[in-house]
């Protein structure tokens, strides 16, 4: 457990940015502030992809952003460790007030992090962690709890009885590492479940769809249900699935979109709520408080919620049809969130303040 720490913000660096293109070069590239960044905060984020999850937590972090006088300076990774190696040490160059880091991979990263202590900035890891004692804080979700709680619904929707597929993300992230060893912890109460195979998708909808039409060419009706580590990968199983004519329950993780979706029209048998719009900007939170010197829960842990139909439109709401109005409040709803110690809350139905 990493104890509340202080530091004093880095006087934003006097330097001219690049205009290239997010993850394409300079990683100062795609400061948010018309001024440059003024009097305020500027803030480096490296991403390890631009995931849909990603691609919603952005939008959460633009938000608080907004409203707090903090320039985001933005990169992708591209799931490569050395582009996102460069991209930090790059912020640490710039003289930036904080970074914010999604990791490639747990193990890696350890001279950035230590540049950047060594610079007086804090440094910290959102959504998926990096394995480093030296980090300023962490803001990440209980991968294990998620990945225990999707395994337990496909057992209760197969009767404990039957086999599956998992779906793994990129392997030797924390996310994929820490949701795998929830679902095995499940798998030990039910015997009578067997897994037929089990392999990395990347995260990427496009590569679980070939992987499952290889998967249902070995096991083809064997296959009883899907278990995905994300929302992207469980909707290319379903992809493929529906090309095959083949009707099997899928359970997936982080309630995008088109996961919710899924859940509300039956495709999906339920999902775990990882909402990036919230825990990003949770992370921004942390980030700027600490930028700014001021005390902080250093490693609040964001528990996901279980998604089913029963509470999936109050999700929906906030991630898709009310989201001008979601993103509007939450800044103040990020500020309440710290306050109370429970980054997650956001009004879903079984969620406790």
């Amino acid at each position: 457990m990493r104890f509340t720490k202080t530091f004093t913000g880095i006087a934003a660096a006097g330097l001219a940015l690049s205009l290239t293109a997010c993850g394409a070069g300079d990683p100062t590239a795609g400061g948010g502030g018309e001024d440059g960044g003024g009097g305020g905060l500027r803030v480096g984020v490296s991403v390890y992809d631009m995931s849909s999850f990603i691609t919603a937590g952005r939008e959460g972090m633009e938000a608080y952003a907004e409203a707090n006088d903090i320039e985001l300076l933005w990169n992708s990774a591209n799931l490569d460790v050395n582009t996102q190696a460069s991209q930090v040490e790059q912020y640490v160059n710039a003289g930036v007030d904080a970074i914010i880091v999604v990791p490639v991979q747990a193990d890696s990263l350890g001279p950035q992090v230590e540049a950047a202590n060594a610079a007086g900035i804090p440094i910290l890891d959102v959504n998926a962690s990096l394995n480093s004692d030296a980090l300023s804080a962490s803001v990440l979700p209980d991968d294990v709890a998620a990945g225990a709680e999707e395994m337990r619904m496909m057992a209760e929707e197969l009767g404990g009885e039957g086999n599956i597929v998992v779906l793994q993300g990129p392997l030797g992230q924390s996310g994929q590492i820490d949701r795998q060893e929830g679902i095995d912890q499940v798998l030990a109460e039910y015997p009578g479940i067997t897994v037929l195979a089990q392999d990395t998708a990347n995260w990427k909808r496009d590569e679980a769809v070939n992987k499952m039409k290889n998967w249902i060419s070995g096991f083809g009706d064997e296959i009883d249900g899907v278990v995905s580590q994300n929302d992207d990968m469980g909707l290319g199983a379903l992809q493929a699935l529906k090309e095959a004519g083949m009707d099997k329950p899928v359970v997936g993780i982080d309630g995008i979109e088109d996961g919710l979706n899924a859940v509300e029209n039956g495709d999906f048998i339920g999902t775990m709520l990882q909402n990036g719009t919230v825990e990003l900007a949770a992370g921004l939170a942390v980030a700027a408080a600490l930028a700014r010197g001021e005390e902080v829960p250093s490693d609040p842990v964001y528990v996901m919620p279980r998604i089913t139909q029963e509470n999936v439109d109050v999700a929906i709401e906030h991630v898709v049809t009310g989201r001008d109005a979601f993103l509007a409040d939450l800044p103040d709803l990020i500020a309440q969130n710290l306050e109370s110690g429970n980054i997650a809350y956001e009004g879903i139905p079984g969620q406790e303040q």
